[in-house]
This record gives C-alpha cells, sequence and structure tokens, in this order.
C-alpha cells in the first residue's frame, strides 16, 4: 500500500522528524539534495534498515495540482536494498498525521509526539493536552496486539488520568478485548487523511429486550465484542477530540441520535403491549376464580345469626357452610 512507503524526513537543524506536509514544497527542496542537504531520511538516519547515523538528504517531489502526492524519496540508488519496513514507515506517517490533525483543532491546546508520562513507563505516540485538561494518547498500532499487552497499556493510561485512543494500521484485525472494555477503535488511512469507525449493528431483540440496554438494539459506537458491524469512514478534518476520544461530525451524531429515538419509541410501544398482555392475562385468572357458582366476592359485613347459626341477608334462613362468607343463598 502507498500509505507504507511515503518517507519521513529528519530535519538536522532542529532535530526533529519532518513530515513533507509540514512545509512547502520549495522550502523543503532548498533544504534537501543537491543543495542545503540538511532534512535526511529519518529511518536512515536512526538506524532503521542502515547503519546508524547514515546520511541520505531527501528529494522532496510532486506538484500542486498534480496526479503524484508530494512527498519525500530517496536520490536513486541511496535506499536500502529491499527498501524501509512497510511497517515502521506507516507507524512514522501515522503520527505525524494524527499529530497534525489534532493541532488543527480549536479545543485543542498541545500537541506533543512521543511523550513520556510521569512514571516514564508508557511514551504516547501523540500526546494531546485539551482546553479543561484532558488528556489524550493517540496511538497509531501498526500490528495486532495481544489482550494482555493492551489491557496492560489501557490500566497505565487510566492509572495516570490518560484517555488512550486507537487508531490501527488498515489490514490490522482490531483486538475484541477494546469494544470488550467499551473502548474504540479506528483504522488509519492517513494518506487520504481519513479514519474508519466501527459501529455496532443492532441486536436481537430478545424477551423483555425493553429493560436492558436500550443503546444496543439500534447501531452503537463503540460495538459489543462479537459484534457484526458496519463500517464508517470520515474525513479527519470532520472529526474532532474530546475528554472520550475521538468525536463525530454532526451528521453521523445525528444519524445515530435519530436511531436512539427510534429504538426508543419501538421499546415504549413493547413495554405498553407487555403490559396489557399483563392486564388481560389478570382479568381472565380474575374471571376463572372457583368461587362458589360465580358469586359476589365475599363480603366484608359481619353476616347475621340466628340463635348462633348464619342466616341469609335476604331470605333468613340458615346458611351452609360454603355459602357463610357471601352471606346469601345462591338463589337469594
Amino acid at each position: 500500500m502507498l500509505d507504507d512507503l511515503l518517507v519521513v524526513g529528519f530535519d538536522l537543524e532542529t532535530q526533529r522528524e519532518v513530515h513533507i506536509g509540514d512545509r512547502p514544497l520549495e522550502q523543503w527542496r532548498a533544504r534537501g539534495y543537491g543543495r542545503g542537504e540538511t532534512v535526511v531520511c529519518f529511518y536512515c538516519w536512526h538506524g532503521i534498515d542502515a547503519a546508524a547515523g547514515t546520511k541520505v538528504p531527501l528529494l522532496a517531489r510532486g506538484r500542486i495540482g498534480g496526479l503524484v502526492r508530494p512527498h519525500f524519496a530517496h536520490p536513486a540508488g541511496t535506499a536500502p536494498p529491499s527498501g524501509h519496513n512497510r511497517e515502521t514507515v506507516w507507524h512514522i506517517n501515522a503520527k505525524h498525521r494524527l499529530a497534525r490533525w489534532a493541532s488543527a483543532l480549536p479545543n485543542v491546546i498541545e500537541v506533543r509526539l512521543e511523550k513520556w508520562n510521569e512514571q516514564r513507563d508508557r511514551r504516547a505516540d501523540v500526546h494531546v493536552l485539551l482546553r479543561g485538561g484532558a488528556r489524550l494518547a493517540l496511538e497509531a498500532q501498526r500490528e495486532l496486539i495481544t489482550d494482555e499487552r493492551w489491557q496492560a497499556r489501557h490500566r497505565d493510561y487510566a492509572a495516570a488520568g490518560v484517555r488512550d485512543v486507537w487508531f490501527m494500521r488498515p489490514d490490522t484485525r482490531i483486538p475484541h478485548v477494546l469494544f470488550a472494555e467499551g473502548i474504540p477503535a479506528w483504522t488509519l488511512y492517513h494518506r487520504e487523511s481519513e479514519a474508519e469507525a466501527r459501529l455496532g449493528e443492532p441486536h436481537v431483540r430478545g424477551p423483555q429486550w425493553w429493560t436492558k440496554d436500550l443503546r444496543l438494539y439500534g447501531l452503537h459506537h463503540p460495538p459489543c465484542a462479537g459484534d457484526p458491524v458496519v463500517r464508517e469512514r470520515i474525513p479527519l478534518a470532520d472529526l474532532g477530540l474530546n475528554a472520550d476520544g475521538v468525536a463525530f461530525p454532526p451528521h453521523v451524531e445525528e444519524r445515530l441520535a435519530q436511531e436512539s429515538v427510534l429504538v426508543q419509541k419501538d421499546a415504549n410501544q413493547a413495554r405498553h403491549h407487555h403490559e396489557q398482555a399483563e392486564q388481560r392475562r389478570h382479568e381472565v385468572s380474575v374471571e376463572k376464580d372457583p368461587r362458589p357458582y360465580g358469586l359476589t366476592p365475599p363480603r366484608t359485613q359481619p353476616v347475621p345469626r340466628h340463635r348462633g347459626l348464619p342466616v341469609c341477608d335476604v331470605c333468613r334462613r340458615p346458611l351452609a357452610e360454603a355459602l357463610v362468607p357471601y352471606g346469601r343463598h345462591i338463589l337469594c
């Protein structure tokens, strides 16, 4: 994939990683191969697929509006024989893409690459500080991670008060442990500046489903572990960040809200029908009450007595023991 072939530069003057999109092409050309030669291949300089300190000044190629996107490239014959590792290239490009996206958001006040936490045991690919104090760790995950490794990182971030947000490399399987923990996962297409969300399909409505979490009976985000999913690919420029992670654009939020309203309406109807059915069952059970001969309910007043024996309210004759609670004969 072309995403995996984009070269990242290293500025020898500032000692920082640089990306082709950070400056206009003419500025990179003035500092690249055959001219200033202060912008070199990040990977070669840092000993990735080459000896550490290998200085390969880069070419800045492409033109505005051209068919080929602007990109850094090795001069002919200077790249490693088999090229650079695709996963490494994707990871570094992804970090820069996420950092540039976050920096452009109005509620972001600080973005730092490769920032260690205070305990120095976790390093965020991209650390983001939001207005209001919320902190996020944007993680560009280039390969499948085990449940145990992910849980350890997630717990460490949570203990430090940092919300971890996960962006996976295309064609990398997303571990369902994220969904089991209620954490969204995104696939990052950094070359196209897009991210793909996974929405869980509505759950099957079983008995008394309206008494459970109604969110699960419409499209829901994040999905539950094992859910069939609907993929939603969205330009990064349309996404935002908040204390909970990535924020959907208004049109997706509205779509999910409309689904929620419809589910709530169905739940109210199902609850109403259930209550009506319960009422009908109760009425039938009352009609089938095995009281003698369908007499009226037992009286609350004492039954009149004559010479110590209970008598009928109407004819005043003695009552059989079974009729005493009702105070009258059947034909009276």
